[in-house]
């Protein structure tokens, strides 16, 4: 039987990840939005390219979650996007309520299905959605890591002229301002990149990496990113189904590792069947973990905020810290 992946949300993420799961050909697709029509469209245009693009998943949009039941994985893509000037924290409060209404949907109608967590500020959002599931943290996993370190690695290979499959890297930690970038495990071809770079232009690098969300909404002034991030979903997704034990740097709850307790941020995963497998434990330096401390504790902040304010969000929500 045909695997069922439901994607909240039909704006420019989750319309994108749709189209590429559909693609994919191993699931069938199941896209949903607050508007009218608008899922149902999109769906219907995305369906009828498979006789053209080769693909026989079924995609069908819906404004009502009983369409989604029995999923096999829900994606949480809905939310306000950030516009220029403002920063993910800002986005807490109002996404909070959307994230929090849209899981109790899912896990209503597929109480068995695996989350994955792209909403703003996504380590948060995470927590939030495991907070309102009750799922384990093996099925809320949140994507963010995996973008973080797409952006890292497409500039090294620019600054070099090397070919992206060259470069291998991870970035660890919350997504954007506060990732961190393991620059002294990061290879070109097996050799070192710091043997290739420069340290002054490798810290610009990684600085731009930290920003990239931040560069592609000042350039497209009316938007955010959604190809790379849908890319990076669906990579997860794949990972999951095919059950590749894949090891990916997504956030996940941590229960002790790295010395870091009861909070969702960016670490190497393996992902499986069943969602997360396994948490691989890298040895850090003192300044890299003290860095993956840091951004552990920024977003314990804005879990914070959602705490305090929690009967706004939900109020059935319980403390999540």
């Amino acid at each position: 039987m045909r695997s069922r992946i439901t994607v909240v949300g039909a704006g420019n993420v989750g319309a994108t990840l749709a189209q590429r799961l559909a693609e994919r050909d191993y699931a069938d697709v199941v896209l949903v939005d607050i508007v009218e029509g608008l899922p149902q469209g999109k769906a219907l245009d995305m369906l009828e390219s498979g006789p053209v693009v080769g693909f026989d998943s079924l995609v069908a949009g819906s404004n009502d979650y009983a369409a989604t039941a029995g999923s096999d994985i829900a994606i949480i893509t809905s939310g306000v996007p950030r516009k220029p000037g403002m920063s993910r924290d800002d986005l807490v409060m109002t996404n909070a309520k959307i994230v929090s209404g849209v899981t109790r949907e899912l896990v209503n109608h597929s109480p068995d299905c695996i989350l994955i967590v792209v909403a703003n500020p996504v380590d948060a959002m995470a927590q939030l959605a495991h907070a309102i599931s009750g799922f384990s943290r093996e099925r809320v996993i949140g994507m963010a890591g995996i973008l973080d370190t797409a952006r890292f690695r497409t500039f090294i290979a620019q600054e070099l002229d090397a070919s992206v499959h060259d470069v291998q890297a991870y970035v660890l930690g919350g997504h954007g301002d506060t990732m961190v970038p393991l620059t002294r495990l990061t290879t070109v071809a097996g050799i070192p990149v710091g043997d290739l770079i420069p340290k002054e232009r490798l810290d610009t690098i990684v600085q731009r990496a930290r920003d990239g969300g931040a560069e592609i909404v000042n350039l497209l002034k009316t938007g955010s990113a959604y190809y790379a991030p849908s890319a990076a979903t669906a990579q997860m997704v794949d990972a999951i189904l095919h059950d590749t034990r894949q090891v990916l740097p997504c956030t996940v709850r941590l229960q002790g590792e790295y010395g870091v307790d009861g909070v969702f941020t960016g670490v190497p995963c393996r992902l499986g069947t069943g969602g997360l497998l396994e948490v691989i434990d890298v040895e850090l330096t003192d300044d890299e973990r003290a860095a993956l401390h840091r951004s552990a504790d920024a977003v314990r902040q804005v879990v914070a905020v959602m705490d305090a304010r929690r009967s706004e969000i939900d109020p059935a929500l319980q403390p999540m810290l």
